[in-house]
């Protein structure tokens, strides 16, 4: 293996754990005030399982429903050798028939006879709103998948898993720039131009939100809504990332910011990871992982399956 590819490997490797860790050490502190992290861990804690304490019905080291939605999207997207939209929601409905928890608009997209139409259904039902983070913090795999491909493939495609549970085109916005930065980053290019690049190929109104989000003079303390949305929750990751200088800090920066702390720290750790690698990710977190995700065979049954660091 040539040194740009075993790169490659790296931040690709660490963009899909990244994600997973961030999500499950920031699940104890989901829907908690922010600031509760850094208070509960003052220094780092070093032996047993760290900080990876686990709590609010997860394990420690368990993955939520974040990191269990980009696991089947990745299956998918291997068994099909690309995107196939009918075979995802397949696997997402089976994930969601046994999941501990699974976000009100992705349940009520899931819960339809077909994926067509689903998603604006589900809008109708939710009052309208469908700008929620549930279809970003799944998107890497789409970037993993096609981080070679020109960008508006993977764009288009993350648009495509997007639109299955989330209506507003405005998380599909979202995840295209999710989908691009983290494109730039397993290839070693500035993941922050990758932002102007994505905008650049989508509709004004997009750069017309989404700019000054995600520009260096955007700080959490100008969110006007909650990191449960979209906007903020991607603008908060980006943040993060910009802000910090290692993988840790990154993370834990995040997840610091409270509220939807798993979704914000399962984002920006997908970042951080294909920034930094596979490496800079503490084997403290790292070596905790796990969880478990409902997949549907062949026969029509559904199998779950358990994952650990090591199946990641």
């Amino acid at each position: 293996m040539d040194t740009e590819n075993k790169v490659n490997t790296q931040r690709a490797l660490g963009a899909f754990v990244g994600g997973a860790v961030g999500d499950a050490l920031g699940a104890p502190f989901e829907f908690k005030a922010g600031g509760l992290y850094s208070s509960t861990f003052p220094e780092r804690v070093v032996g047993e399982v760290g900080e990876m304490t686990g709590g609010g019905g997860w394990s420690p080291g368990e993955f939520t429903d974040d990191t269990q939605m980009a696991i089947a999207l990745a299956e998918s997207l291997i068994a099909n050798h690309g995107i196939n939209s009918a075979d995802i929601w397949e696997r997402w409905r089976a994930w969601a028939s046994s999941a501990k928890d699974v976000g009100i608009l992705t349940r009520q997209a899931l819960s339809a006879e077909s994926h067509d139409g689903a998603a604006r259904a589900a809008e109708v039902s939710n009052g309208g709103k469908s700008a929620g983070n549930g279809s970003v913090m799944r998107n890497t795999p789409i970037a993993l998948f096609l981080f070679d491909q020109p960008l508006p493939v993977v764009i288009e495609s993350a648009i495509e898993q997007s639109a299955l549970t989330h209506n507003d085109p405005q998380a599909g916005f979202g995840a295209a720039i999710h989908a691009a930065m983290i494109c730039a980053g397993i290839q070693g290019a500035d993941m922050f131009g990758a932002i102007e690049d994505a905008l650049e190929l989508l509709p004004v109104e997009a750069r017309e939100t989404w700019g000054p989000l995600l520009s260096d003079a955007w700080s959490p303390s100008e969110s006007q809504l909650t990191n449960g949305t979209v906007w903020t929750c991607l603008a908060q990751a980006v943040w993060a990332l910009r802000t910090s200088s290692t993988f840790e800090e990154a993370v834990t920066k995040a997840i610091d910011l409270g509220d939807d702390a798993d979704t914000v720290g399962c984002v920006a750790g997908s970042l951080a990871g294909a920034r930094w690698g596979i490496q800079a990710i503490p084997s403290r977190w790292s070596t905790y992982l796990n969880g478990a995700v409902a997949t549907p065979l062949d026969n029509g049954d559904i199998e779950e399956r358990t994952y650990n660091y090591n199946a990641l």
